[in-house]
């Protein structure tokens, strides 16, 4: 028997879910004295996760992160399994039998609900779900959205929420020059959306959004943003929350959306603060949000927001939740319901408080949705150096032949996408692209995705 990691026995790794953080986990795997081969699957034909489906799509900068992950791909001991969906396609203990460590990086792939009367109503939706569907994810292509409605409600705090009513705000002659799905571009087209309320049931200190992407609201063409003077007032606790340039920054830029004048015309922004989601209302459909003023109870960086009573009723006729994300259980492996991820240490994943020897985890799966793109790096290097550090305790898995993993799924009608055949769909959507003046024209259905690779 040869020991895990040298030339003659390379540590063979499989690692679920194409996002940032597989690819993280990936890359101290690839570069390491420990000869190691990494097999990435997905349920997609398409790599990179959120890079990919949950960026917005005025945001080509932060997508280019799929530069460095191309790079990786190229790597001889790394290999794509497309398509291939685990707990369905194959199971956790199929996987065993041919990779020595697994790691889940599956990202948090479901949407908290608020859980607050009428929020099944038609028009009320997860923030998570008109994400997917102007980026083409296969997942949310057949959504609807009444975009006839004249006034929208955004109930969050983060870069997601400020990506909706980006979104649902910007001309779309702008949005014609990127690669926005066809189908989301000639819904927006029609929209009669004018004007979104940003809500957030904390105050301003305790905002999660990005510095550049606050700006950006203010630079969105015939829109301005407001906010009322008195829901920045900041109390002694939330004032020592302002503790560094971002948050100083984050502060003015709103207070000057306070200067601004609310018109009766135009798109407009309206930033609110220390409202707390009651009610959706409405009869047959949305009608409006209720909500209750908070007040910020305890010390600074932990406070709660505390219901006064009063109530505020805000007429719309779309609502859209952003209040977080949570991962999806994989069958045969623990979970945490409450926080939603899988129980573990430094990535080695933990069952009654023992670790699982072979499982790690990566990524929102791993820590809970929290970061950007760049925060999946430290974190995927931490579960690919546990890897590197228990390569010697690892058993060796009973078949280490990707090739005859290939041919069970083969057997099994499903059709694995390798890297080759990405870029052949990834061609395939930039030719379309170039024929109507955008970067690409996505597929946003699997069965087109796996027409391209099986042409001749």
């Amino acid at each position: 028997m040869h020991l895990l990691g040298t030339t003659a026995r390379p540590l063979r790794v499989a690692i679920i879910g194409s996002g940032p953080a597989g690819f993280f986990t990936a890359e101290p795997l690839l570069k390491s004295h420990v000869h190691c081969t990494v097999d990435m699957f997905d349920r997609l034909p398409v790599p990179f996760g959120l890079v990919r489906g949950g960026v917005a799509p005025d945001h080509p900068k932060i997508r280019s992160a799929a530069r460095a992950f191309e790079k990786l791909a190229d790597h001889p001991s790394f290999s794509f399994l497309g398509n291939v969906t685990i707990g369905r396609d194959l199971t956790i203990e199929e996987l065993r039998h041919y990779y020595d460590a697994i790691v889940l990086a599956t990202g948090a792939e479901a949407d908290r609900t608020m859980a607050i009367p009428g929020e099944e109503l038609p028009g009320c939706h997860s923030a998570f779900s008109f994400v997917g569907w102007y980026n083409a994810h296969p997942d949310f292509t057949d959504c609807h959205f009444d975009l006839s409605q004249e006034t929208a409600v955004v109930i969050g705090a983060g870069n997601v929420a400020l990506d909706v009513a980006r979104i649902l705000l910007t001309p779309v002659d702008r949005l014609r020059q990127t690669d926005i799905a066809r189908h989301a571009l000639d819904a927006l087209a029609e929209s009669r959306v004018r004007q979104v309320h940003i809500v957030a049931r904390r105050g301003p200190a305790q905002v999660k959004f990005a510095l550049a992407e606050l700006k950006e609201m203010a630079a969105i063409p015939g829109c301005s943003p407001f906010a009322l003077k008195e829901e920045l007032q900041l109390e002694d606790a939330s004032a020592q929350e302002i503790d560094s340039p971002d948050a100083q920054r984050i502060m003015e830029v709103l207070g000057g959306y306070a200067e601004e004048e609310a018109e009766a015309c135009g798109r407009r922004t309206y930033f609110r603060f220390l409202l707390s989601p009651k009610a959706v209302l409405g009869t047959d459909r949305v009608q409006a949000a209720l909500f209750e003023q908070t007040r910020l109870v305890g010390p600074p960086f932990r406070q709660r927001a505390e219901g006064t009573g009063k109530l505020i009723e805000i007429p719309c006729g779309l609502l859209f939740r952003s209040v977080g994300y949570r991962g999806v259980p994989i069958p045969g492996l623990p979970f945490h319901e409450e926080d939603g991820i899988i129980p573990n240490t430094l990535g080695r994943v933990e069952h009654s408080g023992r670790a699982m020897p072979g499982i790690y985890a990566a990524g929102w799966i791993k820590r809970g949705p929290s970061g950007q793109i760049g925060t999946n790096r430290p974190d995927g290097h931490e579960t690919g150096k546990a890897i590197l550090a228990d390569a010697n305790l690892l058993l060796p898995c009973p078949e280490p032949d990707t090739a005859a993993l290939r041919m069970l799924l083969q057997t099994r009608g499903v059709r694995s996408v390798s890297f080759d055949d990405w870029r052949r769909i990834d061609a395939a959507e930039k030719a379309q692209g170039e024929r109507v003046g955008k970067p690409r024209e996505r597929f946003s259905r699997i069965e087109d995705m796996l027409a391209v690779i099986c042409q001749p």
